[in-house]
């Protein structure tokens, strides 16, 4: 267990039998529906001395008790924009972070959520940034369909409607977007998580403007356009995460052949999720390191 901000005791990864993180992964992912989660965790909820629904409970995110920067903080500003998006879904919508107060023009970053549209952690993380002397830019995929729903579950169900094709041109004009932002430097970085990190490897390959890309546990990009990547890459992996993994052995190959400059990082013991602090396979000493590799990408590559 650990404490959250509020100090309370959480669950860790530690806490739950690993098939149960296992199946919960395929949950999350659209590998299974509720029902099907329910079923087959019971048995490990019944030793747990809990119900499947209790497990399912105390996986899902805290939003409150793990956020670090309030929406209202004065030391920031922030807004929601909407953007053109031509040869996506028209139009496409974000969340701007940025500090109240700057003395000069600052490197943007584009921060890309998971596959449930843009909810409350990803928002936290974008203030993160923005207290780190960037502006932040959180484009919203689930905007054409209304929005983040405010439920997970939702959420996931809304994500799974989407037209991928154009969502993807939503996120190459939300780039090229923020990349013109008025307090901008006119340098452009992007991490993401999970789908946001594939988001990430696949802007590599769109924009040669992109300075630098974090990708958090994502999947390949297309191998065939890897040769079209002018970002420097920190590559950030879990090391109980099979799903991700087995893209990265023919991705670090083609990352090779085409002299792209990066570095990869898989982090002992950690599960898939580990950076995002509202569920228990967060692991604070590896997310640490991950997110002080990250700004230090930023800060080298997009102050200059």
């Amino acid at each position: 267990m650990s404490d959250d901000q509020n100090g309370r005791r959480r669950p860790t990864a530690a806490d739950f039998h690993p098939e149960v993180l296992r199946l919960f992964d395929q949950y999350v992912h659209g590998g299974m529906d509720r029902r099907m989660f329910l079923d087959r965790a019971a048995r490990h909820a019944l030793a747990a001395g809990t119900t499947a629904a209790g497990l399912l409970a105390a996986l899902s995110p805290d939003f409150a008790g793990a956020q670090k920067v309030a929406p209202a903080d004065a030391r920031l500003r922030t807004e929601w924009a909407e953007f053109a998006s031509p040869a996506g879904y028209g139009k496409a919508k974000a969340y701007v972070a940025r500090p109240a107060q700057a003395a000069a023009a600052l490197p943007v970053v584009l921060v890309v959520h998971e596959n449930r549209g843009l909810n409350p952690h990803i928002e936290d993380v974008a203030r993160r940034l923005a207290l780190e002397n960037f502006i932040a830019v959180a484009p919203d995929a689930l905007f054409p369909l209304g929005g983040y729903p405010g439920d997970e579950d939702k959420a996931r169900e809304r994500f799974a409607q989407l037209d991928a094709a154009k969502t993807r041109e939503d996120f190459v004009a939300a780039a090229q977007w923020a990349r013109g932002l008025a307090g901008g430097n006119g340098r452009l970085g992007a991490v993401g998580f999970c789908w946001g990190g594939g988001t990430v490897n696949m802007l590599a390959t769109r924009m040669p403007e992109l300075a630098a890309g974090a990708p958090f546990y994502g999947p390949a990009p297309a191998l065939d356009q890897v040769k079209n990547v002018k970002a420097q890459l920190l590559l950030v992996f879990a090391d109980q995460d099979e799903r991700i993994n087995a893209t990265w052995p023919p991705y670090e190959s083609a990352l090779q052949a085409a002299g792209v400059r990066f570095e990869a990082f898989k982090f002992a013991g950690t599960q898939h999720g580990f950076h995002n602090d509202t569920t228990p396979r967060f692991d604070e000493a590896a997310a640490r390191q991950a997110w002080s590799r990250t700004l230090a990408l930023f800060n080298r590559m997009l102050r200059a």
